[in-house]
């Protein structure tokens, strides 16, 4: 299954925010209140979940699965462990930095060799960062503009959260395994994530649930 391209709106509907799908809201969501729509077999919750898992990054349900099978081998909780990995993807990185509005921004960044870490051309959006990894913008005016615009958005964006309700617990919890150096265009990795400060809220376990069903993990 390639990966997704249609409306955006239309996903939003259908499985809630998706932060990392696009930077927008839509001005009325379709709410349904008929019993029969309220009544959700195990097998439909899980592919929610999934589904919400899927195109909040932006994959294909082959790199998705990839993922799966890669946290069912490794050590610790799986649920966690398929977070941390995509989490730590270089599109994703870019994008909870505010480098980028949307995954597919970052994507395309990424994509356009517009991106350097640790001093080194990547073009994988699938890039693993780890601990340490210095991502910066090629230093080219080409590419430190449109940065610098997706950083003017992302310092407005939550600067009119904050005004418009300041209680109101935010979409995207502050990364705090990354450092932002703005003037430098350029992000450090701290560490990798922790659960609290992953940025979509999904019942992980859901996702391995679903999975499990049709694969030997």
């Amino acid at each position: 299954m390639s990966r997704y391209r249609g409306p955006r709106f239309k996903k939003i509907r259908r499985l809630g925010a998706l932060p990392g799908l696009t930077s927008k809201e839509p001005r009325k969501l379709r709410i349904i209140n008929k019993p029969h729509f309220n009544r959700k077999s195990e097998y439909s919750i899980r592919l929610k979940e999934k589904q919400r898992l899927r195109f909040h990054y932006g994959l294909t349900e082959r790199q998705l699965l990839t993922y799966v099978r890669i946290a069912a081998k490794a050590k610790g909780e799986k649920g966690l462990v398929l977070l941390q990995l995509l989490e730590m993807r270089l599109d994703n990185i870019l994008f909870r930095l505010g480098m980028a509005s949307t995954i597919p921004q970052a994507r395309q960044l990424v994509n356009h060799r517009h991106i350097l870490v640790n001093g080194r051309i990547v073009d994988i959006p699938s890039y693993r960062c780890k601990p340490r990894d210095i991502i910066t913008a090629k230093d080219e005016q080409k590419s430190r503009a449109m940065i610098q615009n997706y950083l003017s958005s992302y310092a407005q964006k939550k600067d009119a959260q904050k005004k418009k309700d300041p209680q109101k617990e935010e979409i995207l919890p502050e990364p705090k395994h990354l450092t932002l150096y703005p003037l430098e265009y350029k992000g450090l990795v701290n560490q990798v994530i922790d659960s609290d400060c992953v940025g979509l809220k999904i019942n992980q376990l859901r996702v391995i649930e679903y999975y499990s069903r049709k694969t030997k993990i």
